[in-house]
């Protein structure tokens, strides 16, 4: 689902700072990004391009040397009428809207358990908090749920501690858990890293199943495009603390606009050719502590333009649904052809970009 029509969660130009070492660096630069009702949205983006910062003030969980330094961020979900997460200061102002309405998983399982409570009490204690659910009725949901997330057995699981579970089966856990608060939003940090294969296959395969059953909008966050190319709707691409490219999955894989867009998509061991060297992405990101002029990608594009260097570009559009951040779309600018790698994309389905599940528990 693209959008039905509703958006639940609405970012303008949020800019968000944090102080280290007696300096000021600049996490996120001027992003403004809808979320629709029922949709997912993938955030992709190099580590350290700002995608888990954004989201992290979506649920209050910034930390505590970053500060949202202007810009809005409202939410439309509450039956009392929208509110702006970005006037939220205290955990008092985060008391129970944190997992009621937007919950998330994060990137290890293993931080994220008690090793000292069991399986069961750990999402028991979820649900009696966020469903007001008590004693038998709270440990009947808890079996419940660790059954929608493919835990096999879940009387017995429910009484064993996380080191019994593989990891496989504790993100799951964690998932159920997140779940368990009966959230609006389900915000997916890395949610297969350290899974082999098959394993990512069937974790993404349960957060599609879990969105469908009970109405979620999901935000996954990667550095993987090829993760996301066949359970996302949406994706936003994310360089230096901004979005520089968003557009249906479909859009930003066949018809990519920016060039960093154009060196993840060749970055892909998906599309690797034998005997070949894997495409890199030359240089390093920008440093954040300074002020960044042009494009920000321009130093590490392979055919900048000399405007890259001068002046930040503004969003073109290229459908109703499909934007990005570069001259290059400047009816002024000369024409720059993708790789050739991007041209070889167009003949390959999505749905043959991720890995497929086999099925079954792994213990």
């Amino acid at each position: 689902m693209l959008n039905n029509g509703d958006t639940i969660l609405s970012v303008k130009d949020l800019h968000v700072k944090f102080s280290l070492r007696g300096k000021v660096l600049n996490a996120i630069r001027g992003i403004s990004l809808d979320l629709y009702k029922g949709e997912a949205l993938a955030i992709v983006g190099e580590s350290g391009s700002g995608k888990s910062v954004l989201t992290k003030n979506f649920i209050g969980l910034l930390d505590k040397n970053g500060w949202v330094d202007s810009g809005e961020i409202w939410y439309y979900g509450l039956e009392s009428g929208p509110v702006d997460l970005a006037q939220y200061k205290t955990e008092e102002d985060w008391q129970g809207f944190r997992g009621k309405q937007v919950a998330m998983v994060m990137q290890d399982p293993m931080t994220s358990l008690n090793p000292l409570k069991t399986i069961g009490w750990q999402i028991e204690e979820a649900i009696k908090l966020h469903q007001g659910l008590q004693g038998e009725e709270a440990k009947r949901k808890a079996i419940e749920i660790l059954s929608d997330v493919g835990i096999l057995e879940p009387e017995r699981r429910a009484k064993q501690y996380p080191h019994e579970f593989s990891g496989g089966m504790r993100q799951r856990v964690v998932i159920a858990i997140a779940m368990a608060c009966n959230p609006q939003i389900l915000i997916c940090d890395e949610p297969t890293t350290a899974l082999d294969v098959t394993i990512q296959a069937q974790i993404l395969q349960l957060i599609r199943n879990l969105k469908d059953k009970y109405g979620l909008t999901t935000i996954y966050i990667t550095h993987d495009l090829g993760v996301v190319a066949n359970v996302a709707d949406r994706i936003a691409v994310m360089y230096a603390g901004d979005i520089v490219e968003v557009g249906t999955c479909e859009e930003v894989f066949y018809d990519p606009r920016h060039p960093y867009t154009w060196a993840l998509l060749s970055s892909l061991p998906q599309l690797g050719i034998k005997g070949q060297d894997l495409y890199a992405i030359k240089g390093t990101p920008p440093n954040l502590f300074n002020e960044i002029r042009g494009d920000a990608f321009a130093p590490r594009n392979p055919h900048p333009l000399k405007i890259d260097f001068l002046y930040r570009p503004p969003y073109f559009d290229v459908s109703p649904t499909h934007k990005a951040r570069t001259w290059l779309l400047d009816p002024r600018a000369p024409k720059v052809d993708p790789p050739e790698i991007i041209r070889h994309i167009q003949g390959i389905k999505l749905d043959t970009m991720d890995v497929k599940a086999n099925g079954g528990e792994q213990a």
